[in-house]
């Protein structure tokens, strides 16, 4: 068998890899148009900002070591042009030479990955605007800062890598601004989760504009929609990724619904002996089984191996992502997996929610503030998705809520897990156990959350309605929600009387443990229906900012 591969970087030579395991005849061939290939595109802006200091790290192999171990054979520098699926041809130009050739495959995979997204904006192609998607751009933009020593810099867009550049360009001294058209930040997250975010950049020197586009680039500044003009000596333009699906078109290969090649559970195309894996791909959501584009290094690996084995005739199948990502930002760490609020509603699941703020391990042993949102379907009691952000313990947790998604868990199950404890690294009741038992709670019991959306559209209705300021006395004088009323949980028995049992009762306190004690008090007391706010008042404060 020949198998040709189109494309070097993490999903074409995982597949090569892979089938030369299972099948040590096979001629296996990689054709890929850049330089450079089985690099790790993750570790870039770890590079520009210097933590990384030799750029060779994240390149540890090149076509000799493939030669050596594999006995694969990778031509860089050549790139394919046209594919004839009916005699299964390829057209290839050798980029250094200018050469024309022909080649055959029995079976070919196409791996051509993702190119960076280009805005229809003014001035792009000035000499200090950059993407950042290969090792090239990875390059380009550190020899600049190096030879140009800018002092201010606009990314545009705020997905993970604009955001982890960010960190390490201000780790440089540079003055950075973060300019995103939507809402808010990080817009995988929800606004009540990015909310967080975005205060942390601020907190850490980082000025932001949200809600605005730009319009155009000079070589000192870029000009916002509304006027505005921001000073950038250097610009990343950050605004996503789309599939390299040219060549595949072309060849008469089908796309998905999400712009990417069309793959089965065996990553093959409509078009026999062709199969397609990593960026250029399209993948299916474990929650919702629907088709979803989320390029990620992780799953662009996996589904490499996957159409390694298929091709030399192994069992593997593709079982879908949950779309997990993390990443790190001036110390904080921001993951999610699943589906996001917004999703869920979307896809018009019945949606109950928790915001549970607890330290990551005891406070005696250093334990720092982590903010879980646990997103469920209330019909099924399954989880969802998750978001979190904190300093310490966000990606054990994440890890966690993954495989119970996969594995398609109800939240109860979460509190039966028998999770790993000593004071240095968890609480006795985990974080994970703790948002399942907060979620078991608001469906299975009468011990109902309401959201901050929730409670603003009571406050703003004509409902009878009474909300409760569980807290200390004196956290209520310096700061609580409006129309609340102050009756500290040690009170509250002896303040039932005053209370109207008809009324629908909300109760809160600073974070939602002691605003749930509260609620307790008033079921157990023949109150009909009392919420308790999901995350306290920090959380609707929080909220609050994120509109």
């Amino acid at each position: 068998m020949r198998l040709i591969i189109i494309g070097a970087v993490a999903s074409g030579t995982s597949a090569a890899a892979k089938a030369r395991r299972n099948d040590e005849n096979a001629e296996i061939i990689i054709y890929d148009k850049d330089s450079f290939i089985s690099y790790s595109g993750c570790g870039m802006p770890y590079y520009i900002g210097g933590e990384v200091e030799d750029a060779d790290k994240l390149i540890p192999r090149d076509p000799a070591f493939f030669k050596n171990k594999y006995n694969v054979d990778i031509f860089i520098r050549n790139e394919v042009l046209s594919i004839d699926p009916i005699y299964k041809t390829l057209e290839i130009k050798n980029l250094s030479t200018g050469d024309i050739l022909q080649d055959h495959y029995d079976k070919l995979v196409i791996a051509t990955g993702a190119s960076a997204v280009i805005p229809p904006v003014k001035g792009v192609h000035h000499k200090n605007v950059f993407t950042l998607r290969n090792i090239g751009d990875m390059k380009q933009i550190k020899a600049y800062i190096n030879e140009n020593a800018p002092k201010s810099a606009v990314i545009v867009g705020t997905g993970f890598i604009g955001l982890e550049v960010c960190e390490n360009l201000k780790e440089l001294g540079i003055d950075v601004t973060l300019i995103e058209r939507l809402p808010q930040v990080t817009p995988g997250l929800d606004g009540d989760i990015a909310v967080y975010v975005e205060e942390h950049l601020e907190r850490n020197g980082i000025n932001i504009f949200t809600g605005i586009s730009v319009v155009d680039i000079k070589e000192d500044k870029v000009i916002l929609e509304d006027g505005r003009e921001v000073e950038a000596d250097f610009v990343l333009l950050s605004t996503g990724v789309r599939p390299n699906t040219e060549l595949a078109v072309k060849a008469g290969i089908e796309l998905g619904v999400a712009g990417a090649i069309k793959v089965n559970e065996k990553m093959m195309t409509n078009v026999k002996d062709i199969y397609s894996c990593g960026d250029c791909s399209e993948q299916f959501h474990v929650v919702t089984g629907k088709p979803v584009y989320r390029p990620m290094g992780s799953t662009a690996n996996k589904t490499g191996r996957i159409t390694g084995d298929v091709v030399t005739g192994g069992n593997l199948s593709f079982r879908g992502i949950l779309g997990t990502g993390i990443f790190k930002i001036f110390g904080m760490t921001v993951a999610l997996t699943g589906l996001s609020e917004r999703e869920a509603k979307k896809e018009g699941y019945h949606v109950v929610v928790c915001h549970n703020i607890k330290p990551n391990k005891p406070e005696y042993m250093g334990g720092k503030e982590i903010v879980i949102k646990g997103i469920a379907d209330k019909d099924t009691g399954k989880l969802l998705g998750v978001q979190i952000v904190g300093f310490e313990g966000v990606d054990k947790r994440i890890d966690v809520f993954v495989t119970a998604i996969t594995y398609k868990a109800h939240v109860e199950d979460l509190f039966h897990l028998d999770l790993a404890y000593a004071p240095p690294f968890s609480t006795t009741k985990d974080p994970v156990m703790y948002t399942g038992m907060i979620l078991d709670n608001a469906i299975h019991s009468d011990r109902k959350l309401i959201s901050s959306d929730e409670l603003e559209e009571l406050i703003n209705s004509s409902k009878n309605y009474q909300l409760i300021d569980a807290r200390a006395a004196s956290q209520y004088v310096q700061d609580h929600i409006e129309t609340a009323v102050s009756i500290p949980h040690a009170k509250l028995r002896d303040s039932l009387d005053k209370l109207d049992r008809k009324a629908i009762t909300v109760t809160y306190c600073n974070k939602g443990v002691t605003g749930n004690a509260a609620q307790n008090i008033l079921l157990n007391h023949g109150f009909k229906e009392v919420y308790n706010l999901s995350g306290g008042h920090k959380n609707y404060r929080k909220s609050r900012k994120s509109l």
